[in-house]
């Protein structure tokens, strides 16, 4: 099997390969996975019910020997925004569906009775029952799968959140060491997972084919262009700031910014934070034995990963990301890097996506569940979830949700979806994606932050909202070109400032697939996935008013710079309709 789309229809526990459509042969990651859903699933179907799917998608150059480019795409509808969702992952698990000769899966129907486990290897498909890993938590049934399947098997799966089919449920995917810590965290996509039965999916690509090359010679002098690039820059290259620190290394950068947001998106500055910053926590897993720098997957140059762990080396948790230490940490009013640590290793036990949880623990104690700072509290929040309390249940579906039920009005959402850590009011252009992409609030979707903070790319003012329109439409759609490639979007670092480096790039598509792109088709590829998720959404309900920031952010300054979100609502809709 080769270039294949996989279906699995659980209403009938059956599978079978088909040809990808003309139209579909040249698309991977993103691009795949919002054309399937635009194409395959009514927008105005319960996100839960029979009539959505769940589509799995490697990107373009996934399971090749590109640089970092062991990324994977799952698309769906959400039933945290009601909208298309792209949530994007990078794990072997991507390599290794893309070596077995998959481009897709596509998992449709529903199946009532117990859990199924779906595994996937070179001799073919079958089903298997998920009910001895089911119920417990993911480590454990992590542990427990590799002791059943293999050590060298890679595992995607949803927690006990998804068994809820609570959307704040991300599906889970496994790091090198075999540790739950890898996650297609946003949108409630595991909950889309555990609705339709489906628990696990393991992949062996012992045997597996690989991937053609429609040109070896043009692909290999691309990721040549491309990893020399990914080596020199200073953001990107071994001993540079992600190799040294891990994405952590924003948080003293954002908060000398004065745009890391504190105490629920109260103040964007606060001297504590250096206590969690990338460079403490370093130095402490330096003295926990922990293991830092680390890559998320083979091959990946940037090696931005880590593994957290207890003192003394006990208890692994895995990565702490940038944005699940802000989140879980000083957006709670938590300067804590233990707490922290043990805040994450429930969200990865439990299946949560960590921006979307730490955000609804600083809306719980806004609504005075518990106060800012109490760590001990927030643990016990997360016990109220496992337990499947009203209490935990309610937290559980994310923090629109509950501020809905606490009566809490500053809530930082997007189409029901949570910011992430950049303040708006303090790096406008970043507002300007929030509002806009298809996605609810996503950093990922447009990371202006590069040319407003970084001066990566050029260099845009941050507290200014001229051009932030055009700014973010235009990464926009870089941005939907790289989620389909395969690459990790830490690449565009490199590509932006280096011309060889995103020379390379395309070569390396180009390479892979046969095509003759070129740099100027890189926007217009972009434009036409980003034009298909907007008209599914359209097809949903949403309009132009759902392309909105909270009343709050428009109405409260942000210390220190006592900034508002003044972006007007012509600007957010020009972003899409020039």
């Amino acid at each position: 099997m080769r270039n294949k789309l996989l279906r699995v229809n659980m209403n009938s526990l059956t599978t079978k390969f088909e040809d990808l459509p003309k139209s579909l042969r040249n698309l991977g990651g993103r691009g795949l996975t919002s054309s399937i859903v635009k194409e395959e699933v009514p927008p105005t179907c319960h996100p839960l019910r029979s009539n959505n799917k769940l589509v799995f998608a490697p990107g373009m150059v996934t399971g090749t020997s590109a640089p970092s480019s062991g990324r994977l795409s799952v698309g769906g509808k959400s039933p945290l925004t009601g909208g298309i969702k792209e949530s994007n992952v990078g794990t072997n698990f991507a390599q290794a569906l893309a070596r077995l000769g998959v481009k897709v899966i596509i998992v449709e129907g529903q199946f009532d009775d117990r859990y199924k486990l779906l595994q996937v290897d070179s001799e073919g498909v079958s089903f298997a029952d998920a009910t001895p890993w089911s119920d417990i938590g993911l480590y454990e049934a992590y542990e427990g799968l590799r002791q059943e399947f293999g050590d060298q098997v890679d595992i995607c799966g949803t927690g006990i959140v998804g068994e809820m089919e609570a959307a704040n449920s991300g599906i889970v995917f496994n790091d090198p060491e075999g540790l739950p810590s890898r996650y297609s965290g946003r949108g409630g996509l595991g909950a889309v997972m555990a609705s339709r039965g489906l628990k696990f999916i393991v992949l062996d690509d012992e045997g597996a084919p690989g991937v053609d090359l429609a040109d070896e010679e043009q692909f290999r002098k691309g990721t040549k262009k491309l990893t020399n690039a990914l080596t020199e820059h200073d953001v990107t290259k071994p001993g540079g700031t992600l190799n040294s620190y891990g994405t952590d290394a924003m948080v003293d950068v954002i908060n000398e910014a004065g745009a890391l947001p504190q105490f629920n998106f109260s103040k964007g500055r606060d001297d504590r934070a250096a206590k969690v910053s990338g460079e403490a926590k370093a130095e402490e897993i330096k003295n926990r034995e922990g293991t830092r720098p680390h890559a998320c997957h083979d091959g990946c140059v940037i090696q931005c990963s880590e593994i957290w762990t207890k003192p003394g080396g006990e208890d692994p948790v895995g990565v702490l990301e940038y944005e699940s230490v802000w989140s879980l940490g000083p957006n709670c009013g938590i300067y804590d890097l233990d707490t922290v640590g043990e805040l994450n290793r429930a969200c990865n036990d439990l299946g949560l996506d960590t921006i979307e949880a730490g955000a609804t623990i600083a809306v719980a104690m806004e609504g005075g569940l518990l106060d800012f700072g109490d760590g001990t509290g927030a643990l016990e929040l997360m016990d109220e979830i496992r337990e499947g309390t009203s209490k935990g249940r309610i937290l559980a579906n994310g923090a629109e949700f509950a501020g809905q039920a606490l009566g809490v009005t500053r809530v930082p959402a997007v189409k029901g979806q949570a910011m992430p850590a950049y303040d708006p009011r303090a790096i406008k252009g970043m507002g300007v994606t929030y509002a806009t992409t298809p996605m609810g609030a996503d950093h990922t979707a447009g990371y202006t932050v590069s040319p407003e903070i970084l001066s990566v790319g050029g260099e845009e003012d941050p507290l200014s909202s001229e051009g932030k329109s055009t700014l973010s439409r235009e990464i926009q759609y870089a941005t939907a070109f790289i989620d389909s490639t395969g690459y990790c979007l830490f690449t565009t670092f490199a590509t932006a400032d280096i011309p060889k480096g995103e020379e390379g790039l395309i070569e390396s598509v180009n390479g892979v697939l046969g095509t003759d792109y070129t740099a100027d088709d890189i926007l217009e590829i972009g434009k036409k996935i980003i034009e298909k998720e907007r008209q599914f959404n359209k097809e949903a309900g949403f309009t132009k008013e759902d392309d909105r920031l909270p009343e709050f952010m428009v109405e409260e300054e942000l210390p220190p710079h006592d900034e508002s979100f003044d972006v007007s609502v012509e600007q957010l809709d020009e972003v899409f309709e020039t």
